[in-house]
């Protein structure tokens, strides 16, 4: 079985030319450069992964694209595009011709970007993307139904929920409560959920009993194949050995269904060759 991590953040040393935040966005991430979560994957059986810039980075993807270079076929990006850039727009249409580029990872979870969004400084992003067929990841507490409007005037657009839209620090009955209603959105066939850092909302150690329910039910939405394994390795609670473990221990879903949630659905959703 290929084993796919949906999402893990990397990030450069913390230097003068490139300093980490003191506060707030870092503070609950561990450090985990590439060399080192090679070395991690081959420990906990994980194939590939999808990179991905921490929201302090901005829209800097040179880290991440380097690590695509220096180690062929472990990881694809999910990169970043500064919304509020007049520059940004010139860039989508070739934006997948950059090797190992699978597509834009946007976050609405400050107050800035939840204004941008309201205030349609946003509304130029999703016609674009849908136009150059770029699959997108969106990480958007609190803002299910909104997305949900973009889907459904986009139909082509591919918009994948991450972290299962759960705000930092939620908690079970949060996980709960919003996996009702991802249920209501499965309808629409273009939107897809991230199943990652969930042992961060979990009431329990490993093997996390409070996540399992929530999780099939949305499974059984969305179908085996739009609902993505994943662990967001640098703020886990656990190991990742067991965060991997979690997944392939889903004994709910068939053989065949436990692939595609734990690789080769993300692997077709986003058309990582």
């Amino acid at each position: 079985m290929l084993v796919v991590d949906c999402q893990v953040h990397i990030w450069g040393p913390d230097t003068p030319e490139r300093p980490w935040p003191s506060v707030g966005t870092n503070v609950m991430h561990r450090f985990v450069p590439a060399e080192s979560l090679v070395q991690e994957m081959k420990q906990a059986g994980v194939d590939r992964a999808v990179l991905v810039p921490p929201a302090f980075e901005g829209d800097r993807n040179d880290v991440v694209l380097a690590a695509v270079q220096k180690y062929p076929g472990r990881f694809g990006v999910m990169g970043r595009l500064a919304l509020d850039k007049p520059e940004s727009r010139e860039k989508i249409a070739g934006w997948r011709d950059t090797p190992g580029m699978l597509g834009i990872r946007q976050s609405f979870h400050t107050p800035e970007f939840r204004r941008m969004l309201a205030s349609g400084g946003t509304d130029w992003f999703w016609p674009a993307a849908e136009a150059a067929g770029i699959p997108l990841y969106v990480f958007c507490p609190g803002l299910l139904d909104e997305m949900a409007d973009i889907a459904r005037s986009h139909p082509a657009l591919r918009i994948t929920f991450s972290h299962f839209s759960l705000a930092t620090g939620a908690d079970v009955r949060e996980l709960n409560t919003v996996a009702e209603k991802l249920q209501e959105l499965a309808k629409y066939p273009n939107l897809a959920v991230t199943a990652s850092a969930l042992p961060c909302h979990a009431s329990e150690p490993f093997p996390f009993p409070s996540l399992r329910e929530p999780l099939r039910k949305v499974i059984e939405a969305f179908g085996a194949n739009r609902v993505f394994w994943g662990s967001d390795l640098t703020r886990l609670p656990c190991t990742y050995k067991e965060v991997v473990d979690f997944g392939k221990g889903l004994d709910f879903l068939s053989p065949e269904e436990l692939e595609q949630v734990m690789g080769a659905g993300l692997m077709t959703w986003l058309r990582w060759e």
